[in-house]
């Protein structure tokens, strides 16, 4: 996920667009019970509870930097403290799970959040900095180290307790921390000391903004939901009747890829009103372009927003535009309810028909972004040549999914955008065409525009996946597998062994400038197998080059690594290791679409014997690897270690090498909510992971 730090070049992606409105409130009368669980990975200790208007995590982070944070779907808002180095690492332990609290700030405003009790092994902690205030900004301060001046506010000693209090800046209900010492321990000028070898605290945090109206129960998923009591509690604190949140702590707001991705996969268990509530989300965030909103800026970030851009300190939200995968996501991922599935065929005409408060309906903004993806992509249909693809937007190096500054391998031209996304969306507007569905919205002009997307998806479909092809000699690839196998220090026989004598065929992750292909293995083959129109030729050369052991593949027996770059540039290779957010690690979801697009394509009729074959061992070793790393299957991502002949899994963010901290409850990574296994018992893998 990109973030946004406070720069004007990095403000001035976000413009403003109208605000999604709250549908109305359920009637039923039963109170659903709290919603509290618990996730611990590496150093961090994850508690989570919701409860009618009241939805809190809180992180404990371990080690020798401590961390307490708090974060609040309400607003996007949060508040953490930072403490300085300690001389060795220290632990927490969680207590007193977090209850819920209502308080009244200053003015007699409410206040909601949650109070816990946590004891830390060492007799004491000097403070760095606490920060209250948005999200974007906690999460800006642990990469960067820095917050707005505006935001930060000293503690004040109130009864024994440290306390950090302010309104919002623009006067709004604000935010509260407390830390209460127990146990003996005290206050000082600098921090806290404890006594008889430990530290113990109550932890109170609140936040003023308004809350949000959660799915849960019956509201949520159907009866066809797999029962996982996990991935049920994640879904259900980042789902809510205005949006569902990407995950938390560091996304708990909005991001269109993540919410279309989701109900995509999650659809065949969602109840209806979800998904709907899901895509008008997306839809009343639209630009007035109809382009998708990557993230939406609310809240205090609003605030500095607007502040920063001379606006004064109001709260208008703000939306990013910057990415360019998201705007051809909503096509297919729309087709799939509206078009495919049984009950989003028979609401089809309602839900198009339902406006937002600025009486704009939802079909007229779906043709609106039907119109504008059509008009983006007919250059390269007119004249199929690199420059007239689908890039990344000018002065950035991220676009798409794989947003850190190196996901794309420095290319310009990402292979999903134009490989998949651009082709699928093509599709499904030229079936949107076809139905009249949406004969009675948008202009003229815009319904013109969509009767000319078969026509161009045929060009795409058939120049555009060509591009992206690599072809190496079966030698040099071998060299290649050994010379980074003993660079990482894994094995290179299993991934030998699986290349056979023929040249190695791949599809490159990105291209240049000028059209030369970034030659590293990824798992964005998965899109196409799940929302692509392939031959089976192509199927194979996908499944063959994905599932080979890494690092010939992506393979391990944790799981599916989103990268491999074996065959790039020794520079390259050392910008996509197993500490990079998109490098050689771990991402839940994108297993997920994997496991998806098989089943899709085994489902077809037309595969000869032996790639039918093929793809139900490739479903059996893939549904191994993600079996052996249920313990983090919900997680945003992780990493590995090899020692000892074994892959082990490696929390991403445990090490201090780590780009960043993993969400411990991720939108997409619960997805599995939806995913059924191979009937059949999966063959073994070639290691045990530990």
């Amino acid at each position: 996920m990109i973030r946004l730090i406070l720069t004007s070049a990095a403000l001035s992606l976000a413009v403003a667009a109208p605000a999604a409105t709250a549908p109305a409130a359920s009637t039923a009368s039963a109170v659903p019970a709290p919603l509290a669980f618990r996730i611990d990975e590496g150093r961090i200790i994850n508690a989570f509870y919701r409860h009618g208007p009241i939805a809190a995590h809180l992180l404990l982070r371990s080690g020798d930097q401590p961390r307490i944070l708090v974060a609040f779907p309400a607003g996007n808002s949060g508040v953490g403290v930072w403490f300085g180095q300690t001389a060795k690492p220290v632990a927490w332990t969680l207590d007193q799970a977090p209850q819920p609290l209502t308080m009244k700030d200053a003015r007699g405003r409410p206040l909601r959040g949650i109070t816990a009790v946590a004891t830390l092994d060492t007799e004491s902690l000097k403070l760095r900095q606490a920060v209250l205030s948005s999200i974007r900004v906690l999460r800006d301060y642990e990469v960067l180290g820095k917050a707005p001046a505006q935001v930060l506010t000293p503690p004040t000693v109130d009864h024994g307790a440290l306390v950090w209090a302010r309104d919002r800046l623009d006067g709004a209900p604000g935010y509260r921390l407390t830390l209460t010492p127990l146990d003996g321990a005290t206050v000082t000028s600098t921090g806290l000391v404890g006594s008889r070898g430990h530290l113990r605290v109550r932890i109170t945090a609140l936040t003023g903004e308004t809350p949000l109206q959660p799915l849960q129960g019956k509201t949520l998923l159907n009866a066809d939901a797999r029962p996982d009591p996990r991935a049920r509690d994640a879904l259900s604190f980042l789902a809510y009747r205005q949006k569902f949140l990407a995950g938390s702590w560091r996304f708990d707001t909005y991001f269109g890829r993540d919410t279309l991705m989701s109900l995509r996969l999650l659809m065949p268990v969602l109840q209806p009103t979800a998904v709907e509530d899901g895509i008008s989300s997306v839809l009343a965030r639209l630009a007035p372009d109809g382009e998708v909103s990557h993230e939406e800026g609310i809240g205090e970030f609003a605030v500095l927003q607007n502040e920063h851009d001379g606006k004064g300190r109001v709260d208008t939200p703000s939306y990013d535009y910057g990415m360019v995968d998201d705007d051809f996501m909503l096509a297919p991922v729309a087709a799939a309810w509206l078009l495919e599935h049984p009950q989003g065929r028979e609401r089809a005409a309602a839900f198009l028909a339902r406006s937002g408060a600025d009486g704009v309906s939802d079909g007229n903004r779906l043709v609106r972004n039907f119109a504008w993806v059509v008009e983006r992509t007919a250059a390269f249909a007119a004249a199929p040549k690199v420059d007239n693809m689908v890039g990344i937007k000018p002065g950035r190096m991220t676009g798409q999914w794989r947003d850190s500054q190196e996901g794309l391998g420095r290319g310009h031209y990402p292979y999903d955008v134009n490989a998949v996304w651009v082709p699928a969306a093509l599709d499904a507007i030229e079936r949107f065409a076809r139905t009249g569905l949406l004969d009675h919205y948008g202009t003229a002009t815009q319904r013109a525009a969509l009767k000319r997307a078969g026509q161009q998806a045929a060009v795409w479909h058939r120049r555009a996946p060509s591009l992206f092809s690599v072809t190496l000699p079966n030698q040099r690839a071998r060299q290649d597998i050994v010379d980074y196998a003993r660079a990482v220090g894994v094995p290179a026989q299993p991934a030998l062994s699986s290349l056979g004598s023929a040249p190695l065929v791949f599809n490159a992750l990105s291209l240049d400038t000028d059209g030369t292909p970034v030659p590293v293995l990824h798992s964005d083959d998965g899109f196409a197998l799940l929302f692509g129109t392939l031959k089976p030729a192509q199927v194979e050369q996908m499944v063959t080059s994905m599932m080979r052991p890494f690092p010939a593949g992506l393979m391990t027996s944790v799981g599916l690594l989103v990268a491999d770059p074996a065959y790039a540039s020794a520079a390259a290779q050392s910008r996509f290791g197993a500490t990079a957010y998109h490098g050689t690690v771990v991402w839940s979801w994108q297993q997920a679409i994997l496991a998806a697009g098989l089943k899709r394509q085994l489902a077809r009729t037309d595969l000869p014997p032996p790639l039918r074959a093929r793809l139900l061992a490739a479903e059996h070793s893939l549904w191994s690897a993600i079996d052996a790393a249920n313990a983090v299957r919900n997680s945003e991502l992780w990493s590995w270690t090899y020692t000892d002949g074994h892959y082990h899994v490696a929390p991403f963010g445990a090490s201090k090498a780590d780009a960043d901290e993993s969400n411990a409850a991720q939108l997409w990574s619960t997805v599995y909510l939806a995913l059924k296994p191979p009937v059949t018992t999966p063959k073994p893998a070639t290691d045990k992971a530990k």
